[in-house]
């Protein structure tokens, strides 16, 4: 059933043409006392691969059907109604990629209003309203039951989330203003600030239902059976419904602007404040303490104009894209046909990167593991740590008792190469020192067979010069992971003029099974993600030796959305490791890479930042200031940050236009992927490349643009 399309939402309904509608089926369930209980069932017709989505013609049919129910209830035909979803789905929430459409501010408007105007309705029908939350629930499909009077939820549910804020755009159909009404400040905050920006975490079901998303939780197998029978409990009176976590007279006068102001700071020192959408919605959440609910809506939907109409979200799509589409489908990469099984992974090295690989392979792959060092002891430590995180894993209740018994069972590790014999696949994680890296190769491949892959995890040297001595050069592939290596998605996989399809398909269908996501990229100095970094670490240190102030060179960097500045950054690698990659850089650009001898000072000192008891920086360490001071050549002009900001801008759109005209990458979207998964360049920035698009830097650089069009917003 569809309703008449009010004026105000007409030009929404002719943009959506082609919209998949999710429809809205309508059966009527008896319940005890001789009454009725209307259940609505979300359901596009599509299989579990295609989840529900909220556009435009789907909330104006939604909306006609909560109308129609409004009427039957008035005659008393109806004592309530329910909302569910189609099996193992209730609703992914809005269509992003026709969100992404959107023309214009006034239609971005109507949008917000007509979430609000159609899922609204549910709290307006005269009897009380239901949403049995059955599967996936992100965005509006959390919306929906949030505007419900009461709720339920399937034990088994995957993913329930409000992933706006990671988006560039609030919860904007009412999330933002009921969600904090119903479990409180800082649960609400948890949801849909804190959750986004962790990589946009998920809730479970049960999660969600300690949190007081939903008032009962009722297991899989008779989920919706006995939601009705809840419902028919409540209808009736014979249940009455309590909230732990709704907020009361304290939490309001008490509570509610301290966590606000808590998360603020928290917000600044993570994220800087570049970022438009984590403040628009701790702002409208701050105001959620005393505003009624109209109110709350309006606000809602003037931030969810703007964001939608702006930069930051158009940015946020095309980021979201690359890690959805492009990330699953990886340029160049051959035919998965031609990977061959990996059935046991030796591991050389067994230091804490070498210890991270080790469980991560044994954890995904499931197959036999063995790590070697130069000495026994060293081994002995290694294994001993990798059981010890299998046990915390099991004390978490990460994995079963069994499965911990097991993984353990397939960590081995030798000093003899010669119990790598078996190994499908070895990776090496030494220092990053050149021949030693050649000799342990060479070594190993004395007792492998000539099919074995071997990998190395190097940041910065030539992988083809790792493989020159082997007699097999062309079974040598990069693959670079980021540290942590557990959390971080990304790997860069390098090959070289000498590597086969074989082996380069063996390797990407290892990073998949790793469940990471990785890029193609072509063996040169720094890849992508350091060879960027480089550039950025490379122009801070020669700007602060040049006498500019790091506080100068943090506020150059700030309209980069970098999620720390240079010098934190720095620190966190390794001032050794950081000027390795400056060197390494310098040598095979010396035009273009600054090589830095105060950084190599500051490596044997320790560090730049000085830190209170707690770690907490208090600013630059006098002692370091001082080194770089020493290091200034005569007649040294400081920059101002404006100055700094347009050579940072222009010197990476020149180096990035380089790696693509060098085929680093097939494209600046495999940059941009690369920055967000191995860097966390955040999803409002979209990746560089849009970023020296916007800001004029491309053009400047190489007088055009890196996206045709570029990806901005509308006016």
């Amino acid at each position: 059933m569809t309703t008449a399309t009010p004026d105000r939402f007409a030009k929404l309904a002719e943009l959506s043409a082609d919209e998949v509608v999710t429809h809205s089926f309508v059966r009527d369930v008896p319940i005890s006392g001789g009454k009725t209980l209307a259940l609505v069932t979300l359901d596009n017709g599509m299989d579990h691969t295609r989840p529900n989505t909220l556009g435009p013609q789907t909330l104006l049919e939604f909306a006609g059907v909560l109308d129609e129910q409004k009427e039957r209830a008035s005659r008393g035909e109806i004592a309530g109604l329910a909302v569910t979803g189609k099996p193992f789905i209730f609703a992914a929430g809005a269509d992003l990629s026709k969100v992404g459409e959107i023309p214009d501010r006034e239609t971005g408007l109507q949008m917000a209003q007509l979430g609000h105007w159609a899922l609204g309705k549910l709290s307006e029908l005269g009897v009380p309203s239901f949403v049995f939350i059955n599967g996936l629930a992100l965005g509006g499909g959390v919306e929906i039951p949030l505007n419900a009077h009461y709720r339920t939820i399937d034990s088994s549910v995957p993913a329930l989330a409000l992933p706006e804020v990671f988006l560039g755009i609030i919860p904007g159909w009412g999330g933002a203003w009921l969600l904090p009404n119903l479990i409180g400040i800082e649960n609400a905050l948890k949801v849909v600030i804190e959750n986004p920006l962790k990589n946009n975490r998920m809730l479970k079901g049960p999660e969600a239902f300690e949190l007081g998303i939903a008032d009962v939780m009722f297991e899989p197998a008779n989920f919706l059976e006995d939601s009705i029978r809840w419902a028919d409990g409540v209808i009736s009176g014979r249940i009455k419904v309590k909230r732990k976590n709704e907020p009361g007279k304290i939490e309001r006068v008490a509570k509610w602007d301290i966590a606000i102001g808590i998360a603020e700071k928290m917000l600044a020192s993570r994220i800087g404040r570049v970022a438009k959408s984590p403040y628009r919605a701790l702002d409208l959440l701050k105001a959620a303490k005393s505003s009624d609910k109209k109110t709350g809506f309006a606000a809602e939907d003037e931030a969810l104009a703007d964001l939608i109409s702006g930069d930051q979200f158009r940015a946020s799509i095309y980021a979201f894209n690359l890690v959805q589409k492009r990330a699953k489908r990886p340029a160049g990469a051959p035919d998965k046909a031609l990977a061959q099984k990996v059935t046991k992974v030796g591991v050389i090295g067994a230091g804490l990167m070498a210890r991270q690989f080790a469980l991560l392979f044994v954890r995904r792959l499931q197959v036999p593991v063995v790590i070697t060092d130069l000495d026994q002891s060293r081994v002995d430590d290694g294994v001993a740590w990798i059981h010890r995180e299998i046990d915390e894993l099991l004390g978490k209740g990460r994995i079963s008792r069994d499965e911990s018994n097991r993984l353990k069972a397939l960590v081995t590790g030798t000093t003899d190469k010669a119990d790598f014999a078996s190994c499908d696949w070895v990776i090496e994680a030494i220092f990053e020192e050149l021949e030693a890296k050649q000799s342990v190769f060479a070594d190993v491949e004395k007792f492998i067979s000539p099919e074995t892959i071997l990998a190395t995890n190097t940041s910065s040297l030539s992988v083809e010069q790792i493989g020159a001595k082997l007699e097999h050069p062309e079974r040598v592939v990069g693959f670079h992971f980021f540290n942590p290596v557990a959390v971080m998605p990304l790997i860069e996989v390098v090959r070289t003029p000498h590597t086969t399809d074989a082996a380069l398909a063996t390797a990407m269908e290892t990073a998949k099974n790793l469940r990471k996501n990785a890029v193609i990229t072509r063996d040169t100095p720094g890849f992508v993600v350091n060879r960027v970094l480089a550039k950025v670490l490379g122009e801070a240190m020669h700007a602060v030796e040049q006498g500019t102030s790091f506080d100068t060179v943090v506020e150059a960097v700030r309209p980069f959305g970098l999620p720390m500045d240079p010098f934190v950054l720095l620190e966190l690698v390794g001032l050794k490791v950081g000027a390795h990659v400056l060197d390494t850089h310098h040598a095979a650009f010396p035009d273009r890479f600054f090589e830095s001898k105060a950084l190599h000072e500051l490596a044997e000192f320790g560090h730049i930042l000085e830190k209170d008891g707690k770690g907490k920086v208090k600013g630059i360490d006098p002692k370091a200031q001082a080194i770089v001071d020493k290091h200034r050549p005569a007649g040294a002009t400081a920059l101002s940050a404006d100055a700094l900001r347009i050579r940072f801008e222009d010197g990476l759109a020149d180096e990035i236009h380089r790696m693509l005209e060098d085929q680093v990458v097939a494209a600046a979207e495999d940059i941009d992927l690369c920055m967000i998964l191995g860097a966390g360049y955040p999803f409002q920035m979209g990746g560089v490349t849009p970023y020296l698009d916007r800001v004029g830097a491309s053009e400047r650089a190489f007088g055009d643009t890196f996206h045709h069009p570029p990806i901005r917003g509308v006016e």
